[in-house]
């Protein structure tokens, strides 16, 4: 049992089932989703690039959850369990939640305090891109 969903990136460049797109096993929840997006836009990452903000925010993700997770995937809108049965697909573009698919309307999780999240989010990834400042 997961907490799965998906991130697909609005583009007019690509059709629906051709965005890319992320697959999350784990922290699927709007609360986690949010908190993966305020982070990446807080790392500097470009969120009009959809290609581009699709890997980073996977490296993103991937490394909050621990680096040698198997519980993320990357792929094309169409080949990706989009109708998953938990948070279905959360449509984004500029790293706000523009559309949602596949969710039944039930109470959002709520389980994460967000800038907490974010913190460790962030924490997770200096490694790589550094302290953000006025994080």
């Amino acid at each position: 049992m997961g907490n799965r969903a998906v991130i697909s990136f609005k583009d007019e460049y690509y059709k629906k089932e051709d965005s890319p797109s992320i697959y999350l096993h784990w922290n699927g929840g709007r609360d986690s989703v949010e908190a993966f997006l305020d982070a990446s836009k807080r790392l500097g990452i470009r969120g009009n690039d959809s290609t581009y903000c699709m890997a980073r925010m996977t490296q993103i993700i991937s490394n909050w959850l621990g680096g040698g997770q198997t519980g993320i995937g990357i792929g094309c809108y169409s080949s990706i369990d989009t109708n998953n049965g938990d948070n279905g697909t959360y449509w984004i573009k500029n790293f706000e939640i523009v559309e949602r698919e596949f969710y039944d309307g039930r109470e959002e999780q709520k389980e994460h305090s967000h800038e907490a999240m974010v913190q460790e989010i962030l924490k997770a990834n200096e490694p790589i891109f550094g302290k953000v400042k006025n994080a």
